[in-house]
């Protein structure tokens, strides 16, 4: 706890207060002990606070001054919170000179105006209350200056407050906000006008400086009029100048307010703010160029009277952002939150009574709630305990566990445990979890998994408060930890064998030093896997790792000593390092680092310690400019990359290396060059071994073989110009690099020079025409026939994908994981109709780019998808059954756009209605006996929907058209631009 000052100086009567009375603070709380001093208060204009010099010791005490100051210790940092400031002063004169006769006695300051507190000093609380109400904040005919802090109080206490968003004159002095900073003064003048009439309707009027908070509620250029109603905020749209217009507003908005019959529209972040205040809220997100949407809306107005007298705050929201931050794809929705806690309604919203009838029952019933993966993202980011059950619906010991832990709800939302459940198995994967249901507990994002008896209900809630409560170093999975690296800035990792004797002595000695580390912001945790460890270079158990921003330090002291390892993870934190990997680290950071610099060195030479205390001083700013900086003392690691000479530096950007060539010892001049190769797009410059390593593991690479090469030569003049293709080769998936090294492609039969060649998934195809014709050259790489394999399945990255998708009518496309030995095996068999696919016509495809799945919507791997004019469909039978496989894709393509309607399934539909601008879809039902009559009727018309740039499929999946109201099937839905409407003929 911050101590109160005494402030009793050597200094000459009549010296002032003004060190601690800072400029950003218009509030300032001084207790009177009954001594004397020679230290007067007086009214200045007061500077930014500074310490004070230390204060003398002195007997003299009143009688109730040091039982007074004990009590008031204990609010001091309130005070401060609230942006108060609190100190003491001991000067008899200074307090005569207020009117001040007995003490102690304490006096608030209110720009520099001081009110004196008539109540018991001895009771904290009421003391804090004095300080931080809006009473005595009121100053006549002023709108009175309020920070964060208080302003949520006053919210939270008053029914109607309004608050200015505005700058002072310190935000002023900053040249990008003189414009509205003019603005904010003329404002400001206005509405000091209406201040008291405000204040006579029983509405607050407040203002507050902070630009943060108003990025925050989203409020755009300032000023800014926010008027919080019983908590709800509604924005003022019209011209702050005009302060009648203002006040009119805010009478009719405090009326609205009584009579309680309008939704509020809410902005994003204020949304958020309102999410985080209020523990029961219902918000509607909607659209509001939908008719449907508006009606709904009209619908609940009836209902809001009645959430209000249930304590349920209602608000709506027309946010497209909004609504994918909590995974919402289909408006109108519903949502209720509940201590911060997302439920969605999943009834009929045209049903009001049912819908008030639902927000009731979520009330007053303890549920776990249902959640999508977006909302459970955003929750363990911002929750410090959060309980989550991945679960499945449809399994019957889901179903106990979920009925078993509903029992707990309650004790959980007591200990400040927010519980929620999930069904979602791709979800649960990333975690890696392969069972459901399993219960996982993050505290401040950090995931720990509990191993216990889902169904014992009271062993389970003592394991959830035992985490709250107490503070151990926790286990995770290999899949959290790569999470946990990826998301948390300061992360300490114990690699240790739970059966060994070692790894728990070592673990019981760190256990001691996990309180410090979490108070400096560092997340400690353990992992009882030895492949983990092997993946990051770690031989030995236990070994202590660092990651600061994804970056690995490796502790290299005695684990048994704690405050060595607290003291060199501390000085991590406050110190930038270039950090010691292994190889195997290296790799990681490459393949998952945009931008990387790595110093090759020799850690016995002196001179290289020296260039790397030079480099040290640039350390910083590489990580400002988002280039990581590491070293690695490793001379096999180094050969891969024809690295002879120590040290060399390489720059990464996205896996390609390029070499430095400079003085190493000038810091300025490296950090000039990293900085050019962060932000300027250059054809980068290789040697043989990077090259090699290139081509093994990159499907398309352009490689401008120059030879010995000068500046000024014609092999240079032609490196210029394709260095103007560089972004467009890069833009198709290619990597373009050039080398004057002759050995690799002389290899590749190769001999004169300069030459272009393009490597395809290993092989070189050479180009035959001028190269100094950037735009011919560019024509040839990006052409069929130059980037097809005979014989082969071409390998392609995802933008090469989305380019043969857009140019082509027939692909057949392979999605695998290049570790999965199935796929290797299904793979061995799909070569064989390769060549058949390209005498019908079909591109045959592969691609198994992290991701891809998910971004097709294919549920698993692997998978075959054949694309007819970008239309997916998903191959169901045996794909080791080659001439199966090849009649399907066969019949598929002989039917053509032409001559049937494409079916699709749900997931695929909403892909399409997002890539297609003109969109009809069949919605029709297996046990319907007109459905198949209509659906050859609306075949004749395929074709000319085709003409007019209209897509026409077809579904049965009965799920989405109840998502769109429909409930008579067949069916025909036409969208355009992603809007859908029902045709109502026959």
């Amino acid at each position: 706890m911050c101590n109160c000052k005494r402030l009793q100086y050597d200094g000459q009567a009549g010296e002032t207060l003004q060190t601690v009375w800072p400029h950003s603070s218009s509030s300032f709380s001084v207790m009177v002990e009954g001594l004397e001093a020679s230290e007067t208060l007086r009214h200045t204009q007061t500077s930014h606070s500074v310490r004070p010099p230390r204060a003398q010791s002195d007997k003299r005490s009143c009688k109730d001054c040091d039982k007074v100051l004990a009590e008031l210790e204990n609010i001091d940092d309130d005070t401060d919170r609230f942006g108060v400031q609190f100190v003491k002063v001991v000067d008899k004169k200074l307090a005569k000179s207020y009117g001040i006769k007995t003490f102690p006695a304490l006096s608030f300051f209110r720009n520099k105006e001081p009110i004196h507190y008539e109540g018991d000093l001895m009771d904290e609380g009421g003391v804090l209350e004095f300080l931080t109400s809006l009473e005595a904040m009121e100053l006549p005919d002023q709108i009175e200056d309020v920070n964060a802090k208080i302003l949520d109080k006053i919210v939270e206490e008053q029914e109607f407050v309004a608050v200015l968003f505005c700058y002072d004159g310190n935000e002023c002095e900053r040249e990008e906000h003189k414009t509205e900073c003019r603005k904010c003064m003329k404002a400001l003048q206005e509405l000091e006008n209406v201040d008291d009439d405000a204040d006579q309707l029983g509405i607050a009027f407040v203002k507050i400086n902070d630009p943060d908070l108003a990025d925050e509620y989203s409020l755009g250029s300032l000023p800014a009029l926010v008027y919080y109603r019983r908590r709800i905020p509604v924005v003022y749209d019209g011209d702050l100048m005009n302060e009648d217009k203002v006040l009119e507003w805010l009478v009719e908005n405090k009326n609205t307010g009584d009579d309680d019959d309008v939704i509020d529209d809410v902005t994003l972040g204020l949304l958020n703010s309102l999410i985080d205040s209020l523990d029961h809220l219902a918000v509607i997100f909607y659209d509001r160029d939908e008719t449907d949407d508006t009606l709904i809306l009209t619908e609940l107005e009836n209902i809001d009277d009645d959430l209000d007298s249930q304590g349920i705050h209602i608000v709506k929201i027309a946010d497209d952002v909004a609504a994918r931050e909590y995974g919402i794809e289909d408006t109108p929705c519903l949502v209720y939150f509940e201590k911060e806690i997302p439920s969605l309604y999943d009834g009929n919203l045209h049903n009001e009574e049912e819908v008030l009838a639902w927000l009731v029952e979520q009330l007053h019933s303890d549920e776990i709630e249902d959640i999508t993966d977006e909302m459970l993202d955003k929750l363990i980011k911002e929750s410090h305990h959060l309980a989550v059950l991945f679960y499945d619906e449809d399994e019957q010991e889901s179903q106990h566990v979920v009925a078993e832990l509903e029992n707990i709800d309650d004790e959980c939302d007591n200990k400040g445990v927010a519980f929620v459940k999930i069904d979602n198995d791709d979800e649960a994967k990333e975690y890696g979890i392969d069972h459901r249901p399993t219960l996982v507990y993050f505290e401040k994002g950090t995931p720990y998994v509990y191993s216990g008896n889902l169904l014992a209900e009271d062993e389970v809630l003592d394991w959830l408060v035992h985490q709250v409560e107490e503070d151990e170093i926790e286990d995770v999975t290999d899949e959290m930890l790569d999470r946990l690296i990826d998301r948390t800035e300061h992360l300490a990792v114990l690699f240790y064998d739970k059966d060994s004797r070692r790894s728990r002595k070592v673990l019981s000695e760190l256990e001691n030093i996990d309180d410090e580390c979490d108070g400096r912001g560092i997340f400690f945790v353990k992992i009882d896997n030895y492949e983990e460890a092997k993946e990051y270079g770690i031989d030995n158990i236990p070994t202590l790792v660092y990651f600061e921003s994804e970056i690995p330090y490796i502790f290299e002291g005695d684990l048994m000593k704690e405050e060595e390892v607290l003291s060199w993870l501390f000085h991590h934190v406050d110190h930038e390092e270039i950090a010691d990997v292994t190889d195997e680290m290296l790799d990681k950071l490459i393949a998952n680092e945009p931008h990387l610099a790595v110093l090759f060195y020799d850690k016995k030479d002196e001179e290289d310690h020296e260039v790397l205390s030079e480099l040290e001083n640039i350390d910083d700013d590489c990580e400002q400019a988002g280039v990581p900086f590491v070293k690695i003392y490793d001379a096999a690691e180094a050969k891969e990359y024809g690295i002879d000479e120590l040290p060399t530096l390489v720059y990464f950007e996205n896996r390609i290396p390029s070499l430095y060539e400079g003085d190493l010892s000038n810091e300025q001049e490296v950090l000039a060059w990293l900085l050019q190769q962060k932000t300027s797009d250059t054809i980068e410059e290789v040697n043989d071994e990077i090259l090699d390593d290139l081509i093994a593991n990159f499907e398309y690479v352009v490689v401008y073989f120059s030879g010995s090469c000068e500046e000024g030569q014609k092999c240079d003049k032609i490196l210029d110009e394709l260095e103007n293709i560089d972004d467009d080769t890069d833009d198709h998936g290619m990597h373009f690099v050039t080398t004057e090294e002759t050995g690799l492609a002389h290899e590749h039969g190769i001999k004169s020079f300069p030459t272009l060649a393009l490597f395809r998934n290993g092989e070189p195809v050479i180009y035959k025409g001028d190269i100094g014709n950037e735009d011919a050259v560019l024509k040839w790489l990006t052409s069929d026939e130059t980037l097809q394999i005979p014989n082969q399945i071409e390998e392609v990255n995802q933008r090469m994908l989305e380019r043969i998708l857009n140019t082509s009518a027939n692909v057949a496309v392979f999605f695998y994981e290049e570790e999965d030995v199935k796929s290797r095996a299904i793979l061995t068999e799909l070569e064989h109709i390769d060549d058949d696919c390209d005498d019908i016509g079909i591109d045959f495809v592969k691609i198994s780019d992290e991701g891809i799945a998910q971004e097709y919507d294919i549920v698993s791997l692997p998978a075959l998808v054949y694309f007819r004019s970008k239309f997916p469909q998903i191959y169901e039978g045996d794909l080791k059954d080659e001439e199966a496989l090849l009649e399907w894709l066969i019949d598929n393509k002989d039917v053509g756009p032409a001559s049937i309607i494409e079916e699709v399934d749900g997931k695929m539909l909403q892909n399409l209605v997002d890539t297609f601008e003109y969109l009809v879809v069949y919605f029709y039902d297996d046990n319907c006996p007109s459905c198949e009559t209509i659906l050859a009727e609306l075949e004749t018309i395929d074709d000319e929907t085709d003409e007019v740039g209209i897509q026409f499929v077809k579904t049965n999946d009965v799920d989405v058209a109840e998502d769109l109201g429909i409930s008579h099937l067949p069916a025909l839905v036409y969208f355009e631009g992603g809007v859908p409407s029902i045709y109502d003929g026959t």
